[in-house]
């Protein structure tokens, strides 16, 4: 490193990111003690101290490394040679290093002391650096190829500990859609846990590929609300795991490829929160590749009715993703007859699976009149259904960047380094295989961007999940068909090569760095109370007590047996508790649940919501247990404030006039609801334009 410039970057870098740390930390040390100088304890006045010392000798050593390195070279040699006798010690040591800053912050309570963002990225920073130095090569300090790989492991493991953040045995939903998507999982294999007549059918509003997935702890007799947070977590870690060992498979005779690019592929694709399915789907997709036509062919078409079953805008994903594989992977100008059958042929499988997948599945069951489940008509009116929110593609409430140029950090970084290494090789694809990547590629992100628009979306990236796999995909053929280590030499590339390659394993870190937390009670919590500078425990947004939990199980337990003697009881939300057994012996009302009253009021559906008024004016059910109903009008101001207003409308409302509080169970987001006793015209509450009542 011998650019001046590119010296003063690192140097200004690192001497913000300290000074940012420090200040940090002075903020939690400042107050621990009011009666002494600068309101410091002497424990915590001792480690902000060190802490401004270690953070000066760095800079000192920083500079001396940067502009002096044979001043260190002495010492340096030592540190070699202290670390080569550690032996197998020093990888237990990077072992240790690795998984500490996660219990450090996620479980324990001191990731609520240390909440700020510049002191977590200044932990990691060293924590990279350490176990950089620890595992480095013989002949060398800390090797560049060393620290990059590292970013990259370390950066995933807090993407893997954010997947199993809220694994606990609270009763209670943890989330708006938490609880009752547990419901949705165990009607696949789980119904029998429900009093309700096995004859008549109960709608779920998921995809037959996620009951499957989230319901298989299911098949096995007694499973808890703990067991089944772990699967969730698990599922949220393993189909990208799956992907990245049948992408990379081809790295089989080098090991340490292999793992890298499987590793990478959980950092990259982590961004947009997929769905298992369709990451089962690309695993498929990725093991047909290269595989007999005899094998893939049939494959290719399951996995396409597989994914079409899951979401059906995934219809043509996969058909598209082995097209793209098998013509782009032929380093040539012209393309053989061979590769444009494989292509063809699987690509129009993988198309026709999807696409016709449910009428064959009708006519092998018996059903010869079994139509296509897909048309233009069924796309454009499930599209017009709901309203498009454009502006959620740029900075919103709803989402702070917004769509594009979060997209645009997620994958700039990738392009860019894909683009240098196909110009070093000159590494070149003909008109075919160009149109073929550009052509995909563009669907894939036309579509995402339309469906993160729809009202109710645009929160995440997640529903630009067929991009960023088919970026994937590509970035494993230029890998492939360069035949070269992409980490090695990397003091040979630009400065600005080397930056992106760091910042395309940070930047997925980022938001699962800031996430890591405990959420379980910690007792009396008057040491933190000072530390983080709060009197209220509801700002450390804890669960409430084990006492308060239990108490509230029981009042929820007691007003239902109450209920049920006079009529039904609708649990609109919480309905993980009759799943678990926290309630018992309760005729299963299977109508009105929380999700699909939000889609059908996003949808604006008259007939849906006019048998759900109906019952609601007959007091048809003696007890509703929802989430608090309130009833403030938002903007877009307010993140899902358009969500959040159809909710308002067609259901907080008309609930709250047909039927009021009787219990408010605020310590667990619980309201239970009982009928007006006095008859009650609720015309003006329904939504506008709504048929009035008779």
């Amino acid at each position: 490193m011998n650019k001046p410039l590119e010296k003063i970057i690192i140097l200004g870098l690192y001497i913000y990111l300290s000074v940012k740390a420090c200040l940090a930390f002075q903020q939690i040390a400042s107050g621990t003690d009011p009666n002494r100088w600068g309101e410091y304890s002497l424990s915590w006045g001792m480690a902000f101290a060190f802490l401004i010392l270690f953070c000066l000798a760095v800079f000192v050593l920083m500079i001396v490394i940067l502009w002096s390195p044979e001043t260190l070279k002495l010492y340096s040699q030592i540190v070699i040679e202290a670390r080569e006798r550690l032996g197998i010690i020093k990888w237990i040591l990077a072992g240790i290093l690795l998984v500490f800053p996660v219990w450090l912050l996620q479980y324990t309570a001191w990731g609520l002391v240390f909440h700020d963002i510049y002191l977590r990225l200044f932990l990691w920073a060293m924590t990279v650096i350490s176990i950089a130095i620890l595992t480095s090569n013989q002949n060398s300090l800390i090797e560049w190829s060393k620290f990059v790989v590292t970013s990259l492991f370390t950066s995933s493991s807090f993407l893997i500990a954010q997947a199993f953040l809220r694994v606990t045995d609270y009763p209670f939903s943890l989330a708006w859609s938490e609880g009752n998507r547990m419901w949705d999982y165990s009607m696949m294999f789980g119904r029998e846990l429900y009093d309700y007549p096995p004859d008549q059918p109960i709608f779920v509003l998921l995809d037959i590929g996620r009951q499957f997935i989230g319901g298989i702890p299911f098949l096995f007799p007694g499973v808890t609300i703990q067991t089944q947070r772990f699967w969730v977590g698990f599922t949220q870690v393993a189909p990208y795991l799956l992907l990245g060992i049948s992408l990379f498979r081809f790295f089989y005779k080098k090991p340490i490829l292999w793992l890298v690019g499987t590793v990478w592929t959980i950092l990259l694709l982590k961004q947009t929160s997929m769905h298992p399915p369709l990451l089962i789907s690309a695993a498929v997709v990725a093991l047909l590749w290269k595989s007999p036509l005899w094998v893939a062919i049939p494959l290719i078409a399951v996995t396409g009715y597989f994914t079409e079953e899951s979401r059906f805008t995934w219809l043509f994903a996969p058909g598209m993703w082995i097209g793209m594989l098998e013509l782009t992977n032929v380093e040539t100008q012209k393309i053989s007859r061979h590769t444009w059958v494989r292509t063809i042929s699987l690509g129009l499988a993988g198309m026709a699976g999807g696409y016709f997948g449910d009428k064959v599945v009708g006519i092998l069951a018996g059903n010869a009149e079994a139509n296509v489940s897909i048309s233009v008509e069924s796309v454009t009116s499930s599209i017009q259904s709901q309203p498009l929110l454009w502006y959620r593609l740029l900075p919103n409430a709803t989402y702070g960047i917004g769509i594009l140029l979060g997209l645009l950090i997620a994958v700039l970084p990738l392009i860019t380094i894909l683009l240098y290494l196909i110009s070093i090789k000159k590494l070149k694809f003909n008109f075919w295989q160009s149109l073929t990547i550009i052509g995909c590629l563009t669907a894939f992100l036309v579509v995402g961007l339309i469906v993160s628009t729809k009202i109710g979306g645009g929160g995440s990236l997640h529903n630009l999940d067929m991009f960023m796999i088919g970026l994937l995909f590509v970035s494993a053929i230029v890998w492939y068909r360069l035949e070269q280590e992409p980490l090695k030499n990397f003091t040979n590339v630009p400065i600005y090569i080397r930056v992106f390659f760091v910042l395309m394993f940070i930047i997925p870190g980022i938001q699962p760095l800031s996430s890591l937390r405990t959420y379980e009670y910690t007792g009396n919590p008057n040491w933190l109370y000072t530390l983080v500078d709060t009197k209220s425990t509801k700002d450390l947004d804890l669960l409430p007590s084990p006492q308060t939990t239990q108490e509230s199980l029981r009042i929820i337990q007691q007003e239902v047996e109450l209920a049920k003697k006079n009529g039904e009881v609708l649990f609109i939300d919480q309905r993980q508790l009759l799943t678990f057994g926290y309630i018992t012996d309760l005729p299963f009302v299977p109508e009105y649940e929380k999700k699909i009253l939000m889609n059908e009021a996003l949808s604006s559906s008259v007939s849906y919501f006019r048998n759900f008024y109906e019952d609601l004016a007959a007091k048809r059910f003696a007890l509703i247990v929802s989430e608090p109903l309130r009833t403030p009008i938002k903007d877009s101001t307010f993140g899902f404030g358009e969500e959040n207003n159809a909710w308002v409308e067609w259901v907080s409302n008309p609930v709250l006039c047909y039927y009021e509080e009787k219990i408010l169970l605020k310590e667990v987001g619980v309201q239970l609801l009982i009928p007006k006793s006095e008859s009650v015209n609720c015309n003006a509450q329904l939504p506008k334009d709504f048929p009035l009542e008779p």
